[in-house]
């Protein structure tokens, strides 16, 4: 993994660096570097494979917490109102028995002391005292009658009072313990809760962690992706040029100037004067700083013919999807054509060994006055030349 990644660095330091000793030793992307490209991509995308798949499983777990979370949130208001009916039941338990305890008070204060006593036989001398004064037989008998009858009712009133007093304080009781096992439950499924809620909240962070992981990880397949398909583009690109160079040079008594076949290009064009002005400023300051020719270079420090074109434009301001790196016979057909004698400093000039778009082998950049800023090969690198100082032009120019 740690070599796979130092390949990678080294790729695109290559790519992008403002140095080049890669492509100044190697004319073109070798197999090998792009086998090793392609072996980085795989790799990126195993590893977000397997992040994906840890992500996956932690956003389980984070639903499984989550209703767990939930079930003890239910519980837990279930058992609140629970204890509200328990608390309810307890006060009106005690306040039926507080009910029943007044009703036998009030018997008592009717009955009095003297009939309780009465109807007990507990009472003293004094007390029955009365009874010895009564007018007569039938006057007794009738005072007695009326103390057995109230006796009666409070005896009645008492074992009333004594049931009600039980029932009251067995529903008090049972309300309490009720209300003392919910509150137990409460808290208890309230833990629960705190405990869910915790292991939820850590592991929406681990989830979160695994999100960004995730993220960066698709983020670097995707730039090792770019590179592998730019090494890709590049070596055929290279190939393509070399072999159409290699056969325009075996290529004899190429005509300097072919006759117009009637190709035709694009329709319009996407640059402006002062775009293809800064184009050739560009080239000019690349050739006078004497970078070197080298094939699917496209700058800073080397370039072969189409990539310095592809520069020049690229710093003037034109960028994808309106301009990108094609090779010359491409740029041929992706700008307008115009007249050779109607170029202007900007316009492209394209080289064929037969005349044929397809066997277009190099191009370059018009300077004015019959001039050129081009990469012209390896041995003579970039140079100002002559339009016509090489064989095979086409009877038309590319205006970007």
């Amino acid at each position: 993994m740690r070599r796979t990644r130092l390949i990678v660095i080294a790729l695109v330091a290559g790519l992008l660096c403002s140095s080049t000793p890669a492509y100044a030793k190697t004319p073109k992307p070798t197999l090998a570097q792009i086998e090793a490209a392609k072996k980085a991509e795989a790799a990126k995308r195993n590893a977000a494979n397997k992040a994906a798949a840890i992500l996956n499983a932690a956003n389980q777990t984070l639903r499984s917490l989550t209703a767990k979370s939930d079930a003890a949130r239910a519980s837990y208001q279930q058992a609140q109102r629970e204890l509200a009916i328990a608390v309810t039941v307890s006060k009106a338990a005690t306040a039926h028995a507080r009910l029943t305890a007044a009703d036998v008070s009030a018997a008592h204060k009717v009955i009095g002391k003297l009939a309780s006593n009465a109807y007990i036989l507990g009472g003293g001398f004094g007390d029955i005292e009365p009874l010895l004064s009564s007018n007569g037989p039938q006057d007794l008998a009738d005072r007695l009658s009326i103390l057995g009858t109230l006796g009666e009712h409070n005896s009645t009133a008492l074992d009333r009072y004594k049931a009600a007093e039980v029932v009251a304080r067995a529903a008090k009781k049972q309300a309490d313990d009720a209300k003392v096992a919910q509150q137990v439950a409460t808290d208890k499924v309230a833990a629960a809760k705190k405990i869910a809620d915790t292991a939820k909240a850590a592991q929406q962070v681990e989830v979160s962690k695994l999100q960004k992981v995730q993220d960066q990880l698709m983020k670097e397949l995707a730039g090792a992706k770019k590179i592998r398909i730019t090494l890709e583009q590049q070596r055929q690109l290279a190939l393509l040029e070399e072999a159409n160079a290699n056969q325009a040079a075996q290529t004899p008594g190429q005509k300097k100037i072919w006759p117009d076949l009637g190709f035709k290009g694009r329709s319009s064009i996407r640059s402006t004067e002062a775009q293809r002005a800064k184009a050739v400023a560009y080239a000019k300051k690349q050739v006078l700083a004497r970078k070197p020719y080298v094939w699917g270079a496209q700058g800073p420090n080397s370039y072969d013919c189409s990539g310095l074109v592809y520069a020049a434009f690229k710093s003037a301001g034109l960028g994808y999807p309106e301009w990108g790196r094609l090779n010359a016979a491409l740029y041929s057909v992706a700008t307008m054509h115009v007249k050779l004698t109607e170029l202007v400093p900007g316009d492209l000039l394209f080289y064929s060994f037969n005349g044929t778009i397809g066997s277009i082998h190099h191009i370059t950049i018009y300077a004015g006055n019959g001039m050129m800023w081009e990469a012209n090969s390896r041995k003579t690198g970039l140079i100002f030349s002559n339009m016509y100082s090489i064989n095979g032009l086409m009877p038309f120019g590319g205006r970007v």
